[in-house]
């Protein structure tokens, strides 16, 4: 992935000459004339480096580095300047500027400034490369520290346990941390503990031998045997039963796997990750969780920040949503109104990041231009946060998630998985005809 640099001067002649300079070293570049417009490229898409001239129409480049450094803490800065400002420029490096460089300079050595800078604001011209990171947008100094933490355990085999509210963004982290690991090229298995059915769980967990119960016709490994050499990662643990707390514990203290059925355990090898919006150590008060699992998973702790503890990637967010839901339905809408931006860094955002997304979602959808007005994404926001699903259509849910884990039990048999529900095939069948599921779709191969 190529460094990305916001270049800005007044100067067309000297703009179109350096930006001609960068891009055949390979980055990619954005070049502007004014500071405002750069502050606006900042707020849309992340940057890698900021070059900047310090005489610029309206805001200057100071002023804008400014703004940036309390925005984006790490992001590197360098001035150009005309030799009457360059004492200006000196007592700037105090301040932060990562470097200045007088005007005339010759195309070297402003490369070898450009390569210093992304160096040491750890893009991705940075030596240890961005990719594990790819899929986190972000430039806040909450995460930044996160990230920071997070490479560095992912290094290691301890089992990290991600605390963080709902939508935060906890498996998105949990994958970075596999793609940084040494288990990086092997599988990365996700399971929510708490959506599935407490009577499947075990099965689906452990896996299980050919008639151990009732529908089990064929032998069907586990999930945890399935994430062999990988990294297993348990969402919502805090929703898992005491008696399948028992079985993982052993599972991490033995290195092996029983399988429902099995005479024999089966030796197994994986990095555990967890992540709960759940106070573990209340629940332990209450015993609803086992303390000594606990000590188990919590190993190295990382609490992801909420979305209003970040508020400078909310533009960043929404943009990149933006982009991808356009992409996906074919829509030409560009962004967000200036005012529409300051809204949504303003909003309470209880749903977190998956909020944000629904209601970037909903304002494409309805877009009727090239720019989402705030009309728009305060209608969006309204109706997002009504949407609390009513009783019916959690029940219809609960049945579709039900059926579905069901049918991937038993392999896709009927028969099999009507028995396990306690109904005739018949009105199995109109369960499955109801919620649009084909039992073909699970089948083995």
């Amino acid at each position: 992935m190529n460094a990305r640099i916001i270049l800005v001067d007044d100067d067309p002649d000297l703009l179109c000459l350096v930006k001609m300079r960068l891009q055949a070293a390979g980055y990619e570049v954005e070049a502007l004339s004014s500071a405002e417009a750069a502050l606006g490229a900042l707020s849309a898409r992340r940057a890698d480096l900021l070059l900047t001239d310090w005489r610029l129409p309206g805001m200057d480049g100071m002023q804008l580095f400014a703004i940036a450094r309390e925005r984006y803490p790490t992001l590197p800065v360098i001035l150009l300047t005309a030799h009457g400002t360059v004492p200006d420029a000196v007592e700037a490096l105090s301040s932060g500027v990562f470097c200045y460089l007088e005007k005339p300079f010759d195309g070297p050595l402003l490369l070898d400034k450009v390569r210093q800078g992304l160096a040491a604001g750890a893009g991705p011209g940075a030596a240890d490369g961005g990719d594990w990171r790819d899929g986190i947008i972000s430039r806040s100094p909450a995460m930044e520290e996160l990230l920071s933490e997070a490479r560095m355990v992912a290094a290691t085999d301890a089992s990290v346990l991600l605390l963080g509210e709902s939508g935060s963004g906890k498996e998105v982290l949990a994958r970075a941390i596999h793609r940084a690991s040494p288990r990086a090229d092997r599988p990365f298995v996700a399971v929510n503990c708490g959506a599935i059915p407490e009577n499947l769980l075990e099965s689906e967990l452990f896996g299980h031998e050919k008639g151990a119960f009732t529908g089990a016709a064929a032998r069907r490994s586990g999930l945890i045997q399935q994430a062999d050499g990988g990294t297993l990662f348990l969402d919502e643990i805090g929703d898992m039963p005491l008696p399948l707390q028992v079985k993982l514990l052993r599972v991490l203290q033995d290195r092996e796997v029983r399988p429902v059925g099995a005479n024999r355990p089966v030796a197994v090898d994986i990095r555990l990750l967890s992540a709960t919006h759940r106070d573990l150590p209340a629940r332990i008060a209450d015993g609803q969780f086992r303390e000594d699992l606990y000590y188990r998973l919590n190993v190295v702790m990382l609490r992801l920040p909420s979305l209003a503890e970040r508020r400078e990637d909310i533009p960043l967010l929404a943009q990149h949503f933006l982009k991808q839901v356009a992409r996906r339905y074919g829509r030409t809408v560009g962004g967000f109104a200036p005012e529409a931006v300051s809204f949504l860094a303003a909003a309470s955002w209880p749903g977190n990041i998956r909020q944000l997304a629904n209601v970037v979602e909903q304002c494409c959808v309805l877009a009727t231009g090239p720019l989402l007005s705030l009309a728009q994404v305060e209608k969006a926001v309204a109706g997002e946060s009504r949407a609390i699903p009513t009783l019916a259509a959690a029940r219809r849910q609960f049945e579709h998630d039900y059926l579905s884990s069901l049918l991937r039990l038993t392999g896709g048999n009927v028969s099999d998985a009507a028995r396990l529900a306690d109904r005739n095939r018949t009105e199995f069948y109109r369960l499955l005809q109801k919620h649009e599921l084909s039992a073909a779709a699970f089948k083995d191969d």
